[in-house]
């Protein structure tokens, strides 16, 4: 019996390099189930990927940037305050949040030198509203309306995950009764809580250097690189949520929709996981070479959806345009196929900071 299940559609591409990827993980000694999600990827190790193992664990999947994951906050500023050309104005002001002081109301874990920083890649923090709401029931236990600006923060445990994981980087993984497994769970955790602390102090950031005094509460937030213990399985996850978390926020690239979705009761199969977003299609070093002919300097700042990006690295523009990155309507329609989850709301992007 195949240990190796890959969630996908046929609506959806997903490349073959991933999927080679994904059942080179199957080999793997303590392999009891390998799931690829419908953005599924290839990287150093596949992204989009929930693995299970048992008495023994693999740092090197999870990868340096412990408890990476999306922050959903609601801003405390009423959507129709939202002003376009004074915020971009003030914006293009900063190259990275590391400009503005950062202040630490935490005491632990440390180091604090990259905290309330959102990093570069794929990472950002965007200004977004509600688009359409499609369970009423769900959606007011989330507790916010229509007339709220919110703000989605993908960022992680920074520098701080990166030192972890070089102390731990066999790929033959560790035992889970080694005195290495154990002084990894310990630094993991303190990174899960490092990179949820640094969502909130970089969208407070954000917030106060716009010119407002409010405070972030925060609506949702779901990691997608961690490991988590389930009874004797350990669940590794690289690109992929819980599902058992309750609602959870699958964004799209940065001329798309962001979904919010209530997993559904079917989740073993799954590996008690779900996406964590759309899933690159494009390699970064191609993307410049397909679509310089598409855009210029500024049309790569704006979308199909009337949002503006503001980032100085147009390179880094270029990796990340929306058409280096699968369709999330894809990823979500192979998700709703299965049986994984339903859709609680949509959100549009306005304005997207990227570092």
């Amino acid at each position: 019996m195949s240990k190796t299940l890959l969630i996908n559609s046929g609506k959806n591409w997903i490349e073959q390099t991933a999927i080679k990827q994904l059942n080179a993980l199957s080999e793997l000694n303590g392999m009891i189930k390998v799931v690829g999600l419908p953005d599924l990827h290839a990287g150093k190790t596949p992204i989009g990927v929930a693995v299970v193992t048992e008495g023994i664990i693999y740092p090197h999947i999870i990868g340096s940037d412990i408890g990476c994951g999306m922050g959903l906050f609601k801003t405390g500023i009423a959507r129709k305050k939202f002003k376009m050309n004074r915020w971009v104005t003030k914006l293009n002001h900063i190259r990275e949040l590391a400009d503005i002081e950062t202040v630490n109301p935490y005491a632990e874990p440390s180091p604090i030198y990259d905290l309330g920083t959102i990093g570069s890649g794929n990472h950002f923090a965007e200004f977004q509203i509600l688009e359409k709401i499609f369970d009423e029931k769900e959606f007011a236990k989330l507790k916010i309306t229509k007339e709220d600006l919110l703000l989605l923060v993908h960022s992680g445990s920074r520098g701080y995950g990166h030192s972890i994981l070089s102390q731990f980087s066999d790929s033959q993984g560790y035992s889970v009764n080694s005195i290495e497994a154990k002084h990894y769970f310990e630094k993991h955790e303190n990174a899960l809580l490092w990179a949820e602390r640094n969502r909130m102090v970089v969208a407070n950031k954000l917030i106060n250097y716009l010119g407002y005094a409010s405070e972030v509460t925060t609506v949702i937030d779901c990691m997608h690189n961690f490991l988590e213990q389930k009874g004797k399985l350990f669940i590794h996850r690289k690109g992929a949520v819980s599902a058992e978390v309750g609602s959870v926020i699958i964004p799209g690239s940065r001329g798309s929709l962001t979904y919010i979705v209530k997993p559904t009761d079917k989740r073993e199969e799954s590996a008690y996981s779900l996406s964590h977003g759309a899933g690159r299609k494009w390699a970064r070093s191609q993307c410049k070479s397909r679509i310089r002919n598409k855009y210029n300097r500024d049309t790569i700042r704006e979308t199909n959806l009337k949002s503006h990006i503001v980032c100085h690295d147009t390179d880094l523009l270029f990796e990340e345009a929306p058409e280096a990155y699968k369709s999330i309507e894809a990823v979500i329609e192979s998700l709703l196929e299965f049986g994984l989850i339903k859709i609680i709301a949509t959100l549009k992007p306005v304005l997207t900071y990227k570092g």
